[in-house]
Order: C-alpha cells, then sequence, then structure tokens
C-alpha cells in the first residue's frame, strides 16, 4: 500500500464512525433539550427561548471560520513545504476554503446593509 492510501484508509475507518456518533450526539442532545423544554411548559414553568442568531451573525461566525481554517490549512502546508517540495499544491487549495469564508463575510455585511436600508 502506498504510504498516502494507507493514510486515508486510517484516516476514513476511524472518521467516519466518529462522524456518525457526533451526528447522533447532536441528535440527542436536541431532543433532550425539546424534552426539557416542554416538560417544562406542561408544568407552568416560564422557558426563556434561546436566543437565535440573526443570519448576518451567522454568516460571520461562518466567514470567520472558514478563513482561520484555510490559513490554518496553507500555513500547515507551508511548513510541511520546507521538507517536501510538493505539498506547496497541496496548500493551494486553501484557497477554497479562504473564499469561501470571504464570501460569507459579504454575504453578513450585505444583510447588515439591506436591513439598516429597510
Amino acid at each position: 500500500m502506498d504510504g498516502i492510501t494507507g493514510l486515508a484508509a486510517v484516516v476514513m475507518i476511524f472518521g467516519m464512525p466518529t462522524a456518525v456518533f457526533a451526528m447522533y450526539m447532536f441528535y440527542r442532545v436536541r431532543k433532550l433539550r425539546s424534552e426539557e423544554r416542554l416538560a417544562a411548559i406542561q408544568r407552568g414553568v416560564s422557558v426563556p427561548m434561546e436566543d437565535e442568531l440573526t443570519q448576518s451573525a451567522r454568516s460571520r461566525r461562518y466567514g470567520i471560520l472558514c478563513i482561520a481554517a484555510a490559513v490554518g490549512y496553507m500555513l500547515a502546508f507551508s511548513i510541511l513545504a520546507r521538507y517536501e517540495p510538493d505539498a506547496m499544491m497541496a496548500g493551494a487549495f486553501g484557497a477554497i476554503p479562504f473564499t469561501l469564508g470571504l464570501g460569507y463575510l459579504l454575504d453578513s455585511f450585505l444583510i447588515r446593509r439591506d436591513a439598516k436600508v429597510v
């Protein structure tokens, strides 16, 4: 087995069950929160609703996270390129999440601008 193929196999073997487990836990936590809220409402307890993030804040958060991930990805491959020159080609793919993050930040700016106009 080639080195990259072995690495990809290990990542898939451990990554897929982890992703499925994370999705199940996310579902379970949301279900428990909903059941807890419904039980409190049935007892007559006033339950404050959690503030949802606005669309602008959500876009801004996704933009910041995408840009931070892209910079980290490109930085990691730039460091690796000191030892393996071909790693810079992989680092160039960091431009994809970087531009996605810029798009989210632009979306956040446009949503706020449109909200002020109306």
